[in-house]
């Protein structure tokens, strides 16, 4: 039976039986498909049909999709009236009418009926919006100002979402009653309507301090985004019956290597540190490599009250002055941090790994280490540049430390030959005062030894991978999917009119493909944009069951295994691994966690996400509060992005601002997208990405979290034979209010994401940036 017919019988026998749930081994044994093999297939293909939306899936058990044969998305908003609904990562979005859009607000889940087809596959079909499954903003977060012309409210709440910024917040009665300038936390009673358009009602729930406060800023972004940062008491209590050593019973089943001499590589102020790691060298010529990884699931019991917290909240979230964590920081920072020089729980990897950065074997199991060293990677870094000052306050270490160094170099001349793509970008690190107000910015620097650790990280992770995968076991990956077809084909049309075309079928792209590209054009004046337009091509990284591999490593195997202390996915990938050791692998083993991997997945994706859009929310508002008195400076500057509106534009800094295209006034600007380029009509002059530039600061918008600038010298842009027919001219004419303007246009819309940071997916406790996008 192939997958279609076999997803056909499902799907025909739940719809016969809509009211009931079933579990993929009730349909496995009814369908009679009881080997490891079989089960494994009902499982794929029950999943399938989740992912094409004719199943739901909830609590390990699938039932009939009563919303089958409509759309379910989330709701983009426009202010001039209509909407997006965005439902699939690669298909166009639907496009809904003012008369259509039922109110729905931006982020609101709805379920959307079809009106008209896609007229042509890069343009999405005409939506009705029939039902708003869920409100974004069931709470708000703002400033509350006392006093209302309404009868029956006591004021109104300026909200500190962008996204929501032009609704109206009345206040009523019923909650409590805030003072003015408190910034509280409203729950909506009364959501826009037909005759309320662009107003809510809501009551107050919760103060949270006065807005001028240290902090209140970026807590307002916290609760905003509905990260979870109070641990519940009864959570708490149930974390304060954890030992804080470890305890002789523990020690029982693990193997004893706290004689090898393991140290932690870490940042100086990291407090959870969940990775310890050795290496020496082997008599055949080969390296033995030792990752050693907390052992969290030892102490976050499944089912545990901590458990489910950790599952609400899936990540650690670090922001620019504190850390959120996923797990009660007396296990985070405490018995399950890799502190020196006492006794710990580990979950082991260790490799064999030869001249050529093959690993020819390995060994996963529980152990009890011991830190041997709690290691800067400044001081590693010093010791890898030959420091003797620093080499003599470590001897005992230093030969390890150069070990290290040369099987860093194996590996990583071993990713670049497989195609592994090497993303770089500048990261920022935002220095505050006591009070939380930023007063400078560094670029944080990424030497051999946090490249080394990477490294040491991906191997571990692929190692975890390969095993798992070719016991052919339900498990969960870190996948990186190959660019669609039409993504690719722009991006190598993109590239070829640079004069850098990209060798390959872009249906069949390799990141070979791109790793060439990338060399061909390294020190070119080109090599930014390529890269920046390279990165939107890509598809996003996510959890998954299916062990499809990491196109941006280059890695046929993959998953997340390195950080259990603040990522919920490494917690679990060491319960699978414990499971599988314990129970083997039969049927009954596999069945535990196979119909739970997939919704696990696509939680902590999401919640990923959210945590990424919040630390990208509060960098962005400090970066605009560092330069609040920087108005009427002159800075250097990259064009990141160059858009229909305008100029993204990024400082040496890494703070980024628009320049408007009303502010362009030496000539009139149309945008050529075949170059993502501006090109102005009378003297060609051309603006795009990767150009260097000077600007101005023009304005600062703290609250917006917004900066603008203008170009000092337009003048001295390059000129080009590119010429744009003029279907654009007038739409940014002068009639129009320049402020709102600009305001709808940095909501609405830029086209495709903006470039991405980080390297690729290694350790994350390079915190901020490793647990980016891939």
């Amino acid at each position: 039976m192939t997958l279609e017919e076999l997803k056909h019988q499902i799907s025909g026998f739940l719809k016969a039986n809509q009211s009931q749930e079933f579990t993929a081994q009730n349909l496995a044994d009814g369908l009679r498909m009881t080997s490891i093999a079989e089960y494994k297939r009902v499982v794929n293909a029950m999943d399938a049909l989740v992912r094409d939306g004719e199943l739901t899936f909830d609590a390990g058990k699938y039932q009939y999709n009563p919303n089958t044969g409509y759309t379910l998305g989330a709701y983009r908003a426009n202010d001039k009236g209509f909407g997006f609904v965005k439902y699939d990562d690669e298909l166009p979005d639907f496009f809904i009418n003012p008369e259509n859009t039922l109110q729905a607000m931006q982020g609101d889940q709805v379920r959307v009926s079809t009106i008209k087809p896609s007229p042509s596959p890069d343009r999405g079909p005409e939506g009705k919006v029939e039902e708003i499954l869920e409100h974004a903003y069931e709470n708000i977060v703002g400033t509350f100002s006392l006093g209302s012309e309404v009868k029956d409210m006591i004021g109104e709440l300026k909200i500190s979402d962008k996204k929501a910024i032009n609704f109206k917040v009345l206040i009523d009665k019923t909650g409590l009653s805030p003072n003015d300038g408190q910034v509280v936390v409203a729950e909506v009673t009364r959501f826009p309507d037909k005759v309320h358009p662009r107003e809510l009602v809501a009551h107050v729930t919760e103060t949270l301090g006065y807005k001028d406060e240290p902090g209140m800023d970026i807590l307002q972004i916290v609760h905003a985004k509905k990260v979870p940062s109070e641990f519940p008491k009864e959570v708490l209590d149930e974390a304060a019956k954890i030992p804080t050593d470890v305890q002789d019973s523990d020690w029982a089943g693990r193997e004893d290597i706290t004689d090898q001499t393991l140290v932690t590589i870490d940042g100086a102020d990291t407090k959870d540190i969940d990775d310890a790691v050795v290496a020496w060298k082997l008599d055949n010529g080969n390296y033995h490599l030792g990752v050693h990884i907390a052992d969290v699931s030892h102490y976050v019991t499944e089912g545990s009250l901590i458990d489910a917290e950790a599952y609400h909240r899936g990540t650690s979230v670090y922001l620019t002055d504190r850390v959120i964590p996923m797990l009660p920081r007396n296990i985070s920072n405490g018995i399950a941090s890799l502190n020196p020089n006492v006794a710990r729980l580990a979950m082991s990897a260790e490799m064999e790994i030869n001249p050529a950065g093959k690993i020819v074997s390995h060994r996963l199991h529980t152990s009890v280490i011991k830190s041997h060293a709690r290691m800067t990677y400044d001081a590693v870094n010093k010791i890898l540049e030959g420091d003797v000052f620093v080499q003599e306050e470590y001897a005992q270490l230093t030969p390890m430390f150069k070990v290290m160094g040369e099987l860093h170099e194996i590996l990583y001349n071993m990713r670049k030959k497989r195609g592994a793509i090497e993303f770089d970008a500048p990261e920022a690190q935002i220095i505050v005062d006591n009070d939380g107000k930023a007063v400078d910015i560094k670029l944080r620097e990424r030497g051999t030894a946090e490249r080394m650790i990477e490294s040491f990280m991906l191997a571990a992770n692929e190692t975890v991978a390969e095993h798992f995968d070719k016991l052919d076991v339900p498990f969960l990956y870190r996948i990186h999917e190959t660019p669609d077809e039409e993504r690719a084909k722009s991006f190598f049309e993109f590239s070829k009119a640079l004069g850098h075309p990209v060798y390959g079928d872009p249906s069949k792209v390799t990141p070979t493909m791109l790793q060439q590209l990338m060399s061909d054009v390294a020190g070119d004046p080109a090599e930014q944009m390529i890269s920046t337009m390279m990165l939107r091509a890509m598809k996003q990284a996510k959890y998954s069951p299916d062990p499809v591999g990491h196109f941006g490593l280059g890695a046929s195997y993959y998953t997340h295994f390195t950080s259990p202390i603040r990522r919920y996915p490494d917690l679990t990938v060491h319960r699978l691994i414990k499971w599988y050791a314990k129970h083997g692998l039969g049927v009954a083993s596999q069945a535990k966690y196979a119909d739970k991997l997939a919704q696990i997945g696509e939680d902590t994706s999401t919640r990923e996400r959210r945590a990424i859009d919040t630390e990208r929310d509060v960098d962005a508002l400090k970066k605009a509060e560092y330069m609040l008195d920087k108005v009427g400076l002159e800075f250097e500057g990259v064009i990141n992005s160059a858009l229909k509106f305008g100029l993204f534009i990024s400082l040496e800094n890494t703070v980024e601002g628009l320049v408007h295209i009303s502010n362009l006034t030496d000539d009139h600007y149309e945008y050529d997208e075949g170059h993502a380029a501006l090109i102005g009509r009378s003297k060609h002059r051309i603006f795009q990405i990767g150009q260097k530039v000077r600007v101005k600061v023009l304005r600062v918008n703290k609250e917006e979290r917004t900066v603008d600038f203008m170009l000092v010298n337009p003048e001295s842009a390059p000129t080009t034979a590119i010429r744009v027919a003029s279907k654009s001219a007038g739409k940014f004419g002068k009639g129009r209010n320049r402020d709102e303007r600009r305001k709808n246009e940095r909501r609405g819309k830029s086209e495709g994401p903006k470039p991405k940071r980080g390297p690729l997916d290694a350790k994350q406790g390079q915190k901020r940036d490793s647990k980016r996008n891939f």
